[in-house]
């Protein structure tokens, strides 16, 4: 059985990271190669390195913050913000990432998906997905790009489906709803997903409490769980966390003695 993972997510704007609730009010949390060695040595299995404002404001990821991040940590690390070509991903692989998550371009030219799969890899492209729930018409999810700000009007499920055709190793799927609020991942949306595509699953938007990450896993079938507030604020740690789910017998990576 493949071992689900723990994935710390630093969401960077202007160089610092910050976290906010339903992608807006966004407050400091700390200093992102800091966050990334700490989340490293504590045991964490994989990192998400986001610029979150880069696709909003029409600019190329932070390289250098990339590069001095990824040479600070020993474990993966996905980049992803304003990645909008083949060269982009090149050169945040050469600066250091293991993956690169594409999430406004994929929309915009979904063969980018296709081309970096194809050249690099499935491993190295991961495709996020901003879901925020319908609140009129038929139900299900709708995608967001450019920060949560525009909704494209693709339906989360198709979308999913197509980007795994395409050739995405995986899937950081966020819900806009859950994001920052510490009341629980969405189960429903998750799942869904989880069942619509052969690829693994990354919830992110919503993780509270322990719990709350035991049912991504056991209900919401994610292969992975991103974590940033219950994190950055210290309300749990990566040690507590792994602990507590290697006693629920997930198979989850243990830390390193």
């Amino acid at each position: 059985m493949v071992a689900l993972r723990l994935i710390p997510c630093l969401d960077v704007a202007a160089g610092r990271v910050v976290k906010g609730v339903n992608f807006v009010g966004l407050r400091d949390a700390g200093d992102p190669v800091e966050l990334a060695c700490r989340y490293s040595l504590a045991g964490a299995d994989e990192l998400v390195f986001l610029d979150i404002a880069a696709s909003h404001e029409g600019r190329d990821t932070l390289v250098e913050l990339v590069r001095r991040t990824a040479e600070a940590v020993t474990i993966p690390f996905t980049v992803g913000g304003g990645i909008g070509s083949i060269e982009g991903i090149t050169e945040l692989l050469r600066a250091g990432a293991d993956k690169v998550s594409l999430n406004s371009s994929a929309v915009k030219n979904p063969a980018l998906v296709k081309m970096g799969a194809d050249r690099f890899g499935c491993q190295c492209i991961v495709v996020a997905i901003d879901a925020r729930k319908r609140t009129h018409g038929k139900e299900g999810w709708d995608v967001f790009v450019k920060g949560g700000r525009e909704n494209t009007g693709l339906d989360v499920i198709a979308w999913a489906r197509e980007v795994a055709h395409l050739g995405a190793g995986e899937i950081l799927l966020t819900s806009m709803d859950g994001d920052g609020t510490q009341k629980g991942y969405d189960l429903h949306l998750t799942k869904s997903v989880a069942e619509a595509v052969p690829v693994p699953i990354i919830a992110s938007g919503g993780a509270g409490s322990i719990d709350d990450i035991a049912d991504a896993f056991f209900k919401g079938k994610a292969s992975a769980a991103l974590l940033a507030s219950l994190l950055h604020d210290g309300i749990l740690s990566v040690e507590q966390i792994k602990t507590d789910l290697l006693n629920r017998s997930l198979p989850i990576r243990p830390l390193e003695d």
